[in-house]
């Protein structure tokens, strides 16, 4: 029964703040702070689904940028937590077949996200300098996913180029994001599914690095957002009183496929 209410609550909230979001959109389209702002109160749904989320940003995140955020990506329930932590004037990248998701897409359009065509990869590539010059000419920051996909269990997944080389280009320091597991965490069944946490780390400095090296910044943010996700995992399994699990264990290739 209560997987059925949490079921009808996100999808009445989906539709509604999908309409009332769209609304609001076109009378400021693509405003560089519609993306936080929706976000946030897409963020909210994560009590509905009985998570505790908790996000921690060092000083030198909220006082800076605009940077180019490197997070992981898990699963469909990102959308519930990751969107409480994006920071103001952010925005990001999704695919443009969002667009024709009911309400939701319309309004990711309108909010100024950036849509590429995964299809295309001539066109995917062009992507990198439309989001640098994004971050030049409207002063925005960029919400990445450098593993490209969802991991669905399979660990911190290997990083492709696109985000790093955006970075370069728009001259920005990187910022890992690094969030808890949340594989199979959720029970729709189950009242209280726990904690999740958010945790920002200090801005990998760009100027340190150049084309030439760019395997050497993924290998540095991926080694610590692989080091951070861990000791999340630990930290969470403490708090709840119970045994790491296999999910918990943070597994992956840093290396690009």
């Amino acid at each position: 029964m209560l997987a059925v209410v949490r079921i009808l609550a996100l999808g009445v909230f989906i539709v509604v703040m999908g309409i009332i979001g769209c609304l609001f959109c076109l009378m400021r389209p693509f405003h560089r702070d519609n993306t936080r702002l929706f976000a946030h109160i897409f963020g909210y749904m994560h009590r509905i689904l009985g998570l505790r989320l908790e996000i921690r940003v060092p000083q030198q995140v909220r006082d800076g940028g605009p940077f180019v955020y490197a997070c992981n990506h898990q699963n469909s329930w990102d959308i519930f937590t990751l969107s409480g932590a994006l920071p103001k004037n952010t925005v990001t990248i999704g695919k443009k077949s969002l667009v024709f998701i009911p309400f939701f897409g319309q309004l990711y359009w309108l909010a100024g996200n950036i849509l590429i065509d995964r299809k295309n990869k001539g066109r995917a590539h062009g992507t990198i300098t439309q989001a640098s010059t994004a971050i030049k000419q409207r002063d925005i920051s960029i919400w990445l996913f450098p593993e490209g996909t969802r991991s669905y269990g399979r660990g911190l997944l290997p990083f492709k180029k696109g985000a790093f080389h955006t970075a370069m280009r728009a001259g920005v320091d990187i910022v890992p994001v690094c969030v808890s597991n949340l594989h199979d965490k959720i029970k729709l069944n189950r009242w209280n599914n726990g904690v999740v946490i958010i945790e920002m780390l200090k801005p990998i400095p760009i100027q340190n690095y150049r084309r030439e090296n760019i395997r050497e910044l993924m290998a540095r943010c991926h080694e610590l957002m692989h080091a951070k996700i861990s000791h999340l995992n630990e930290e969470v399994a403490q708090r709840e009183g119970r045994q790491l699990t296999a999910d918990d264990v943070v597994s992956g290739d840093k290396d690009e496929v």
